[in-house]
């Protein structure tokens, strides 16, 4: 399959209900993912899921929102046609007047090829610990990762 390219300046919008439910995405996500609204409205985001992506990413992205906080990371997305392409996803909670999570909104944008160059073989080695070991193998990898770098996962997805 082929990679999708976009623009450095463009950014991929969508926002979901606090189940990861669809409830918005801008044109570019549309035009990237392939579905139209219709298909996309009210479907799972994981819909773009690629199956190269490490499910202890996602673990870390869904307790870090639901706990209020904020998260970057880089994921690889795909197509409906099978195509893919990667952002850097920065994904926070919406909140109503009385401070309820209601939902996430995600801005993304291009990865630079410097970070991808160091998020391709973590995902491929965090894959493989999975495949063998299920999540707790590639999370140990994971945290492991973070230690090195002060214990917080957004500085060392922020340094690259």
């Amino acid at each position: 399959m082929a990679e999708l390219v976009y623009d450095d300046n463009e950014l991929i919008v969508s926002k979901t209900d606090t189940k990861g439910r669809i409830t918005y995405g801008n044109e570019l996500f549309l035009k990237l993912a392939g579905y139209s609204e219709k298909e996309l409205l009210n479907a799972p985001h994981n819909i773009v899921r690629h199956p190269d992506m490490p499910k202890v990413i996602f673990k870390l992205l869904w307790e870090t929102i639901q706990s209020g906080k904020e998260i970057n990371a880089y994921v690889v997305n795909r197509a409906k046609n099978g195509d893919y392409y990667w952002v850097l996803a920065n994904v926070t909670p919406s909140y109503d007047a009385s401070k309820n999570i209601v939902g996430y909104y995600s801005v993304r944008r291009k990865p630079t090829k410097e970070a991808l160059d160091v998020i391709k073989p973590l995902y491929s080695q965090l894959k493989s610990a999975e495949a063998s070991g299920g999540v707790n193998a590639s999370q140990k990898i994971l945290e492991e990762l973070i230690t090195e770098h002060g214990g917080q996962y957004d500085k060392f997805i922020l340094s690259i």
